[in-house]
């Protein structure tokens, strides 16, 4: 038994540092056009981070839009049930993967510019794929969103996602796009 957790243990450790810590995310469309490093705080919200990770491996991620972009606040995507680029968008921001809802991991990070944060509903512990990335400051957030990771490089391609102009932020027309989300070192 022993010797199974800690060949669990040493396999768990080794996928995580294999992945670095990092997504890189090619942006393409409208607006945006460009690459986005974003690292990932496996310390402070691991739950969330692994399971970015694993939809980022699987490709889960390519090909999703970016369905709600506020101006000065922050741009979400990562609905991967309903927000696939060529599909029917009309519920992208509704739905999320096939695996089940995640338990809030609050922490102490605050929402600045470039902070990415896991989307949810009105329940804490419902955060599944969905996730955002800041603007601006958005303080109302902390302790309220876990925050997963903080963009490293491409911060002026994120400023040019396309806005969203319809009801809360709901991007009208063609919304830029994830074209490939993939784990870095």
């Amino acid at each position: 038994m022993y010797r199974l957790c800690l060949s669990f243990l040493i396999f768990m450790v080794s996928t995580m540092s294999a992945f670095g810590g990092k997504l890189e995310i090619t942006i393409k469309g409208e607006g945006a056009n460009g690459i986005v490093v974003i690292d990932l705080f496996e310390e402070i919200a691991p739950l969330h981070v692994e399971r970015m990770l694993a939809l980022a491996s699987n490709g889960n991620y390519d090909g999703i839009v970016f369905h709600r972009v506020i101006e000065g606040f922050m741009a979400q995507t990562g609905d991967v049930q309903f927000g696939k680029l060529g599909d029917d968008i009309e519920n992208a921001g509704r739905g999320g993967s096939a695996m089940p809802d995640l338990a809030a991991e609050f922490s102490n990070i605050p929402f600045d510019r470039g902070v990415v944060g896991m989307a949810r509903a009105q329940n804490p512990n419902s955060a599944n794929s969905q996730f955002f990335i800041m603007f601006n400051k958005g303080y109302f957030l902390n302790g309220q969103y876990t925050v997963v990771g903080k963009v490293l490089e491409g911060m002026d391609v994120v400023d040019t996602i396309k806005l969203g102009l319809g009801p809360n932020g709901a991007v009208l027309g063609a919304p830029d796009f994830m074209e490939i989300v993939r784990p870095q070192e």
